[in-house]
């Protein structure tokens, strides 16, 4: 792999043809005087604001007619003026109505015309100005839109897909939701850029995943990859509820009437089993990652719990395998928004991001770190690609040690049992707190005091070999950091940001829609211990991961479960525990019984990327003690998070 990306500089050819004859008449000095940078040189309050209506192809609701959804614009009205073609940064959402975007909770609001007065965050703000168009698209089903909300499938991917194809010319719209009068778009150039958070983000992936021509980049935020992913964990269900509730959750009023159909079908493909259905392959964007043209610009929260770092982890292996060029941002937070962590950087590098890809200025942003990481609260490092060159996997081995449930953790394969029963009252943060006790309810395997960093960069497995004593069991392994930091503090309501009062603008604002928004600081804790990465499993899906069986107690099963992607370095000093257990609880719902797990650990492993690999493994731990003195200060973990996730 290049230690740089890749990205192919965009200039329209007409401006090519005039640059190289310009260049001929000026000095050499003058002849390098491209721009670099999009500067705020239009107005917002007099900006052009439309709607149309773009036909889907689809008739998700079932009324005999074609659906159309609802595209909100904002221009530029000084180079429609002028005949000069934009390019388009585009928000493809369920929330514009329903729920709100931001952490204000912004929602879309029109004048009398029907056109849009308000649209959400500050992408228009900041944009349009600067010789963007920005369109806000409500997804079928929810706000303006026909349809009916199928959440990830086919209606929602294609909401956001027709509207890039009829701004490339592909694809029909009409100036009203019913009416026959067509609209053109022939003020752009057809050049998108997708971005949006969690749902809205997850949408991007699904339309650049098939392959549309005219989406140039995306820039998905603590996006989903995988519906299924997003539910379940291998067969261990992660909520109480399925798709048919968020689609109710989010479906307009109208759609609510005449959607039973789809809402029934999201009940009867989507079963509690954690069954790998038609409807959760559709789903799959991984799958697709191979169609993937458009460069993508991702960012998640480490300790995101809503969109678990597994879509990250998933997605990021997908592009790179097939040559996608990317760049990432990964954060301590969780569920946030990089304009709540980062907001005058981010802005900074989302406005360079869209100025290279849609705009073709050699900003020399393709030529800077491929990663930026989160070391501490506001603290931050780059990686000149992600994972970092050298990082390879290790084979961690759990052995037994001094005390049944307090075992070790090394590179030499280890010999006997440990056993634990399921107690769904516990959480991870317990069982890290109790790492060094022995308990009913997990083993821990630990290393002792690390001599020197030691850094854990992508995404782990989990190999187990379990016995049952009941027909059902989950399984829990968590890779846990031991030692006193400073960290977001991921589980408060914030999920590692406060909210403050003072108020910053990024962008022009009108009466109506201001580019004013609250400002954020880290919210900060201290720990005696950081859990860096997790899994879960049914091991009933040890034969096939999309389906369980019922076990037969006392029978030996060896399972493979996925520990989600992290970023993080183990200091010197610290130790790094496994932790091996049944239900996490609000992370994964209880199975059916309480069963009591006893291991064989000459069959367990886990598979951890180091940067290094198993050297670096083995030099950290080298001529460290077997055990440790917990720190003297007896710091906590975070919290328990709450099981309130089901809004992505």
């Amino acid at each position: 792999m290049s230690t740089r990306m890749r990205f192919t500089i965009w200039r329209p050819l007409a401006t090519a043809a005039i640059t190289l004859l310009v260049a001929s008449f000026l000095t050499p000095a003058a002849a390098h005087s491209a721009p670099r940078e999009s500067r705020p040189v239009h107005s917002y309050e007099n900006a052009i604001r439309e709607a149309v209506w773009v036909d889907t192809g689809l008739d998700g609701d079932s009324d005999g007619k074609r659906d159309r959804v609802a595209v909100d614009i904002v221009r530029p009205r000084e180079l429609a003026a002028q005949g000069r073609k934009v390019p388009v940064v585009m928000d493809a959402s369920p929330y514009y109505s329903c729920c709100g975007r931001g952490n204000d909770s912004q929602r879309k609001t029109y004048d009398a015309a029907g056109n849009v007065v308000r649209m959400p965050l500050f992408y228009d703000n900041y944009f349009v100005p600067r010789g963007y168009a920005f369109v806000g698209v409500d997804l079928a089903g929810t706000n303006r839109s026909d349809g009916c909300v199928d959440v990830g499938g086919r209606s929602d991917i294609q909401s956001a897909k027709a509207v890039v194809d009829w701004l490339n010319g592909r694809a029909r719209a009409y100036t009203t939701r019913t009416g026959t009068t067509t609209a053109e778009a022939g003020w752009t150039n057809g050049r998108t850029g997708m971005i949006g958070k969690s749902w809205d983000g997850t949408i991007a992936n699904g339309v650049a995943a098939t392959g549309v021509k005219g989406l140039k980049t995306i820039v998905p935020i603590a996006a989903i990859s995988s519906w299924y992913d997003y539910y379940f964990a291998q067969g261990a269900p992660l909520y109480d509820s399925g798709p048919d509730w968020l689609s109710d959750y989010v479906d307009s009023p109208e759609a609510r009437a005449r959607c039973a159909a789809v809402q029934q079908e999201l009940v009867d493909e989507a079963p509690r089993t954690g069954d790998l259905t038609s409807l959760w392959t559709e789903r799959d964007y991984v799958e697709d990652a191979r169609r993937v043209k458009a460069s993508v610009f991702l960012i998640h929260g480490l300790q995101d719990l809503n969109v678990r770092t597994k879509h990250l982890g998933q997605w990021w292996d997908a592009l790179a395998k097939n040559g996608v060029e990317r760049k990432i941002w990964l954060s301590q937070t969780g569920h946030v928004d990089p304009f709540d962590f980062r907001r005058a950087a981010w802005v900074d590098t989302l406005h360079r991001w869209f100025d290279h890809e849609l705009l073709g200025y050699d900003n020399g942003i393709d030529r800077e770190p491929m990663a930026d990481i989160e070391r501490h609260p506001d603290q931050w490092v780059t990686s000149t690609v992600w994972p970092p060159h050298g990082t390879r996997t290790a084979t961690l081995r759990p052995a037994t040690g001094d005390r049944p449930g307090v075992g070790t953790l090394g590179l030499r394969k280890g010999t006997g049992t440990a056993a634990f029963t399921d107690d769904p009252r516990l959480s991870e943060t317990e069982w890290a707190a109790q790492i060094d006790t022995p308990t009913p309810d997990k083993a821990g395997f630990v290393t002792g005091p690390l001599t020197r960093d030691l850094r854990l960069s992508g995404s782990s497995q989990f190999t187990v070999t379990a016995t049952p004593t009941t027909a059902t069991a989950h399984l829990s392994a968590v890779l846990v950091d031991l030692g006193p930091d400073t960290i977001r503090d991921y589980a408060a309501s914030g999920e590692g940001i406060s909210t403050l009062t003072d108020r910053t603008c990024w962008g022009a604002s009108t009466t109506g829609d201001s580019a004013c928004f609250r400002e954020t600081a880290a919210k900060a804790v201290d720990v005696g211990r950081t859990v860096l990465s997790r899994g879960w499993a049914d091991l009933g899906t040890y034969a096939d991961p999309g389906k369980g069986v019922p076990l037969t107690p006392g029978r030996a099963y060896t399972l493979t479960l996925d520990l989600a992607a992290t970023d993080h370095v183990v200091p010197a000093g610290h130790r790094l525990a496994l932790i091996v257990a049944g239900t996490d609880r609000d992370l994964i719902d209880p199975p059916a019984e309480t069963p009591t797990l006893t291991l064989d650990l000459s069959r367990t492993s886990a598979r951890v990327p180091f940067v290094g690999g198993a050297d670096a493994f083995a030099r950290a731990t080298s001529g460290s003690a077997a055990a440790a003195t917990p720190d003297s200060r007896s710091l906590d973990g975070v919290r328990t998070p709450h099981h309130t996730y089901r809004i992505p």
